[in-house]
């Protein structure tokens, strides 16, 4: 079988890597120097420093996996071809008909995906139904909820 796709913008990959980077350059020196001083204050067995500073360790290298995983089996989407439909990578701006209330959200793949930073996933409802379309286009949203309709107002590539 193989892997799921992870789709990423690059400024994402980018930020995956910085991020990957930093945790095997920086933090895994750092970790280790708190477990170093953890040891020379003696018994472990009792020892919080030391206990916080292997739990530490433990988190960093499951993050560093995660990342390798992610990255292992990444892809950039880049719309070259399509510069008039919504694609991953895309700002919108959509107006909820309902509520006549405006909102602005950036198509990322899942695993950059953010709502409190306004990054909703390519997968996500909202997501998948506004992906092809283009400006002044009117989409139905399907969710559990109900059906919502939106407006795209605005929709440009991200740089």
């Amino acid at each position: 079988m193989e892997a799921k796709k992870n789709l990423l913008t690059a400024e994402g990959l980018k930020v995956l890597e910085d991020e990957l980077e930093d945790l095997k350059v920086n933090k895994r020196k750092e970790v280790s120097q708190k477990i170093k001083e953890a040891r020379e204050q003696g018994d472990l067995s009792e020892n919080a420093e030391y206990d916080a500073a292997k739990d530490e360790q433990r988190d960093i290298e499951a993050r560093i996996e995660e990342i390798e995983k992610i990255l292992k089996n990444a892809e950039v989407v880049t719309d070259e071809h399509d510069t008039k439909n919504i694609n991953i990578g895309w700002t919108v701006t959509l107006l909820d008909v309902e509520f006549d209330e405006e909102v602005e959200y950036r198509i990322v793949g899942s695993t950059e995906a953010n709502s409190l930073k306004g990054k909703i996933s390519n997968e996500s409802p909202v997501g998948k139904a506004i992906l092809g379309h283009k400006k002044g286009d009117t989409v139905t949203v399907e969710t559990e909820a109900g059906a919502f309709e939106y407006k795209i107002l605005a929709a440009k590539k991200s740089k």
